[in-house]
């Protein structure tokens, strides 16, 4: 059936199912939009590959406006700070591994220019995917996190070049007739992609075009924009700003197309010089709705585009080749992560976590296939080969808790760096010095108490050194370390780790070690807040509530209470809120989602009926005052 009703039907239903599912498998989105793809294509055959491929035209407009969000993000004296990392880390990593999948692809018998196209496309990772999880691990502010992220930083500028330079790799057009007798591939498959004022042109004209249309889209960006935007938002309406930020992206990618470049190329350049416009957050919430609806749209029709014969007629050598991409951009990361000073989980975490393809490799093989840089037959084996990649990636990083808990907890010390040799002992310890512990600390040194400060971030305590701020560097879960650090004679224990189980290993250990200790611990939420109770901490501050509270006081002033009033109700909040975390700490079971506790949801009923009783007797004992 070819309705566009059902077409449109088919490819949201299947999205809406499958990946929330894959998001709650832990899988993440992109591989959620491919198993979307791949159910609807070639497992149940509901949507047919010519109208899948007329529909890719259209998705390819999501990859289009990530490229140009992508640019908003990149302010250019930020990159310039980043600069270390992302030439020589990221730079070395793309450039290695497209020389070393390019010569293994040598060895299978495809041409220089060919080869190195596929090392490219093997070169980049799945910036979604491994985000995504690095987030919801809470591995961004690690070593090795930081280290990943610049690395898919590198990467995803990378593609801007990689987009420029692939024409120049076009092979000779030839004419490839299927069994009917009718044109498979060859002159014909590049129609249907609109006018080109490069028709023609050799691959050196070509580049010399890029060139200037990327330098008249500099000049507009620098003079033209601003101006634009300043004369829509004098009209007042909302609307016209998105249909600016449209017509910016749609304008742009049909100029681009004019010179027979990638669309990709003049949004991204277009992103970057608006990085620091007045307009930039205003753009990335008219973009974003669309470019996250496309870009779906362009991974369901990837997967509806792979040819699972093809797995099923060679399935070891897709699978040989899925692996051996792997194994090689592993070794090579593993020798970077090494030679740039990770060690233990920051290296595991570098290695494991950028070896699979991602995808703007889809991109690139859809972008090459146009071009005539890659065979038809070589994309769809390609395309497997960079999904299996990506499939596998969970289990990557299923492996890297494994190695984890071999190397200890989260930011263990290096082994090749030795814990510092704690020479100082005070009444106050807090372990973990980032934002939270920080402001602590300060607080205490500036009252008069001496602290003594342990981290695992050996560039943090380093950063505090220059501030005049003395911290040891070592795991504070380490009893050796806890000890050195008067933790027999200390009267406060501060625990700001990042790390879950490391905050909750060193409250039971601390605990049962002083009985008498006064532990503080910050906590992310309410189940860390119950586990750290049954581990023994007195005050538990939940990172978030304070600042809430103050915010409801706000409201609170605002809605017509005075000063006075607005902060009774928010100290009734805060002494009834304690109230019921205890009480609730009672009923609570580890690993029991609270939507299925039914003692524990009944019970919070209560206290919420409480709450609201005591609130309201408050406020009406105030109004009889002011009677």
């Amino acid at each position: 059936m070819d309705s566009v009703l059902y077409q449109a039907t088919i490819y949201l239903m299947t999205a809406v199912i499958a990946v929330p599912i894959a998001a709650r498998l832990g899988l993440g989105s992109v591989l959620g939009y491919l198993a979307a793809g791949i159910l609807i294509g070639p497992v149940f055959g509901l949507v047919g590959s010519h109208a899948t491929g007329e529909l890719l035209h259209y998705a390819e407009f999501g990859v289009v406006m990530m490229l140009f969000l992508i640019g908003l993000e990149l302010d250019p004296r930020a990159l310039w700070a980043m600069r270390d990392k992302l030439i020589g880390l990221g730079g070395l990593q793309i450039t290695l591994t497209t020389a070393a999948v390019a010569m293994g692809a040598m060895l299978f018998g495809f041409a220089p220019s060919t080869s190195i196209a596929i090392g490219m496309i093997f070169a980049l990772s799945s910036t979604a995917i491994v985000l995504q999880t690095l987030s919801e691990k809470g591995l961004m502010q690690t070593g090795g996190g930081r280290s990943t992220f610049s690395v898919l930083l590198s990467q995803d500028i990378a593609v801007i070049p990689m987009l420029a330079i692939l024409p120049l790799f076009a092979l000779p057009i030839i004419h490839e007739i299927s069994p009917d007798g009718s044109i498979a591939k060859g002159a014909d498959a590049h129609a249907g992609h609109g006018l080109s004022l490069v028709e023609g042109l050799p691959g050196w004209g070509v580049t010399l075009v890029t060139l200037a249309a990327v330098g008249m889209i500099v000049l507009a960006g620098m003079f033209l924009m601003r101006p634009a935007f300043r004369f829509v938002h004098a009209a007042r309406l909302p609307e016209l700003f998105t249909a600016l930020a449209l017509l910016i992206v749609v304008g742009i990618a049909f100029l681009m197309e004019l010179v027979g470049l990638s669309p990709a190329l003049g949004t991204f350049m277009a992103g970057v010089l608006l990085a620091n416009s007045e307009f930039r957050h205003q753009l990335e919430s008219d973009i974003e709705p669309f470019k996250g609806l496309l870009l779906g749209l362009f991974f369901i029709t990837v997967g509806a585009q792979i040819d699972f014969e093809i797995l099923a007629n060679s399935p070891g050598v897709i699978m040989g080749l899925a692996i051996g991409v792997i194994a090689l951009k592993a070794t090579i990361l593993y020798i970077l992560g090494r030679a740039f000073g990770l060690r233990d989980r920051d290296l595991w975490l570098f290695t494991l976590g950028l070896a699979q393809a991602g995808e703007f490799g889809f991109v690139l093989i859809s972008f090459s296939q146009q071009q005539n840089v890659l065979p038809g037959a070589v994309s769809e084996k390609l395309l497997l080969v960079v999904a299996l990649t990506m499939l596998i990636t969970p289990l990557l990083f299923i492996f890297y808790d494994f190695l984890s808990k071999r190397f200890g907890d989260r930011g263990d010390a290096v082994k090749d760096q030795e814990a510092d040799k704690v020479d100082l002992k005070g009444p106050v310890i807090i372990a973990g010095i980032g934002r939270f512990g920080q402001i602590v600390n300060r607080l205490v040194r500036s009252a008069g108490y001496q602290t003594v400060v342990l981290d695992h971030d050996i560039r943090t305590i380093e950063n505090m050194r220059k501030f005049g701020v003395k911290g040891f560097f070592g795991n504070p879960t380490r009893p050796e370390i806890l000890h050195a650090a008067g933790l027999s004679e200390a009267h406060v224990l501060v625990i700001a780790l990042d790390d879950r189980e490391a905050a909750v290993k060193l409250a039971t250990y601390a605990r049962h070690e002083r009985p008498d200790l006064h532990i503080i611990v910050r906590a992310h939420d309410r189940a860390e807040v119950y586990r750290l109770y049954q581990a023994g901490a007195d005050d538990i501050v939940r990172e978030m509530f304070d600042s809430s509270l103050r915010a409801g006081r706000y409201v609170l002033e605002n809605m017509g209470m005075n000063e006075y009033e607005a902060a009774r109700a928010e100290q009734i909040f805060y002494k009834h809120d304690r109230y019921a975390v205890r009480e609730l700490a009672k009923i609570w079971r580890e690993g029991v989602p609270t939507s299925q506790n039914q003692p524990y949801i009944e019970r919070a009923i209560e206290l919420e009926s409480e709450l609201e009783a005591e609130l309201l007797a408050q406020a009406e004992e105030d109004k009889n005052k002011q009677a």
